[in-house]
Formats: C-alpha cells, sequence, structure tokens
C-alpha cells in the first residue's frame, strides 16, 4: 500500500501558488489589463481542468450525456469570466483557493445536478456479492459504446487521477484482517480502480465530498463552506462514502 507523496506535495504547493495569485490578481483587473490578468489565471487552471474531467467522466460514464456533449475548456472559459467579474467578492486570499473550486463546483453542477437521484446502488450495496461486484468492475471498464477502455484511457491524470488508498477506506483496528488480506492480494491500482468504480456509483453529493476529501485535499469545514450544508452533513455524507466503501470490500474479497 504505497502513497503518492510528491502529487500530496503539489496539491499543497498548488494553494499556496494559488493563494499567492490573489493580490496579483487584483492588481491586474484594477489596472484594466485583462491581458495579463487571462495569463496569469491560465497557470492555475490545470489542476482545475483536472477537476473538472474527473466530473464530466463520470458523468459521461454513468450515460447522462454523450462524450462530446461537454468539454472541460466549456467550464474554463466560463470559469474564466467568473473569475474576472467577481475576484473583488473573495475577502481576502486565504479566501480564494477555496472560492475557485466552489465557483467550478456551481458550474459543473449547472448541467450534472439533474443527471441522478437514483440511490438504488447505495440502498442495495449490501446485497452485492463478488460476481456482481466483478460484473460491475467489467461495465466500469468499458465506455458508453460498449467498447473496452485501454487501462492508459483509465489511468489518464486529465480524468482518473487518485490516490486512493485502503486509509481512505478503513479507520477501524477491527479491520485488521481484511485489510491485510487485500494488502496482500490486491495491487494498488487494482485497490485504486475499485475505490474509483465504488466512488463512481456513488450518490452526486456523497462521491462530491469523498472526492474533495481525498483528492483535493480540502478540510471538511471547506466542504461543508463550498457545497453550502452543515458540518455535520458533510461529516454524515463522508461516513455514508467510507461505509458503502468498506461493504463493497467486505463482499467482494470476504476474509475466509
Amino acid at each position: 500500500m504505497q502513497t503518492n507523496i510528491s502529487y500530496y506535495q503539489n496539491k499543497k504547493e498548488f494553494r499556496v501558488f494559488v493563494t499567492k495569485t490573489f493580490s496579483d490578481l487584483i492588481k491586474l483587473k484594477k489596472e484594466g489589463n485583462q491581458a495579463s490578468f487571462n495569463a496569469l489565471v491560465l497557470k492555475i487552471i490545470p489542476q482545475i481542468r483536472q477537476y473538472i474531467n474527473r466530473q464530466l467522466n463520470t458523468a459521461i460514464k454513468k450515460g447522462n450525456f454523450s462524450k462530446n456533449k461537454y468539454k472541460a475548456d466549456d467550464f474554463i472559459d466560463q470559469l474564466f469570466i467568473e473569475i474576472y467579474d467577481h475576484i473583488e467578492d473573495v475577502k481576502n486570499e486565504k479566501h480564494f483557493y477555496l472560492w475557485l473550486f466552489k465557483k467550478t463546483n456551481e458550474l459543473l453542477e449547472d448541467v450534472i445536478i439533474e443527471e441522478e437521484f437514483d440511490d438504488l446502488f447505495f440502498k442495495n450495496i449490501d446485497d452485492y456479492k463478488k460476481p456482481i461486484w466483478d460484473e460491475m468492475q467489467e461495465k466500469y471498464s468499458t465506455d458508453g459504446g460498449g467498447d473496452l477502455l485501454m487501462i492508459e484511457e483509465l489511468d489518464d491524470m486529465s480524468y482518473n487521477h487518485n490516490d486512493y488508498t485502503l486509509n481512505h477506506v478503513f479507520i477501524e483496528d477491527n479491520e485488521k484482517a481484511l485489510i491485510e488480506k487485500i494488502d496482500k492480494d490486491l495491487s494498488t491500482k487494482e485497490i485504486q480502480h475499485h475505490i474509483t468504480m465504488v466512488v463512481h456509483n456513488l450518490p452526486l453529493a456523497m462521491r462530491n465530498v469523498f472526492e474533495l476529501f481525498t483528492n483535493e485535499k480540502l478540510e471538511l469545514e471547506e466542504i461543508a463552506q463550498m457545497r453550502n450544508n452543515t458540518l455535520e452533513e458533510v461529516e454524515q455524507l463522508l461516513k455514508e462514502a467510507k461505509k458503502a466503501l468498506q461493504v463493497s470490500f467486505f463482499n467482494r474479497y470476504p476474509v475466509n
């Protein structure tokens, strides 16, 4: 079980960089220098693009809209406008990073929010056994047309990069036997693919909280602020997401 340390460090470095750009962006906006303003925004877009692509990829794979209906650039173009028009709404530089993700989420939810209100998967997750999980994994590894996705596409950082480990799922010591079995029997990639597949099928709010907490390294208080939820609601969503993942591992890889 390994953790991609460099990616964690990059996330922290990215947040520091975004924070430091705030005063420069405000200055450029006051000067009316939109070209330089946009050039600086371009430097903070790549990480946001990855987040957008992951959300779009999930919606596409769930069949909510076709591959070519939306592109990341559609949202990024709008995000540029939002940043330029409303950057003064940010109280200080410490809030800028979270504000960016909140604006991005709002743009995405305008398109995706209607996609799913299907909680059938979550309600029935206790009943899924290994054959069902294996079949689900096979379906997850194909695109909407039934063609098998290349492993490179599944691992494409722009779409699916994550640092999911068993530590994101299991916390209690009484789960030690299962953790050791999974860690022994499965590779890091297999563990990541299983977690990604389960998260992909979770209800939208639950999935979003789990991804923001694990992939984007946001604190629960920040996620609550970003999603306009209470801290208790976010804690419950994360708890339910982890519980669903735990059940999926117990049923797919039972300890004999």
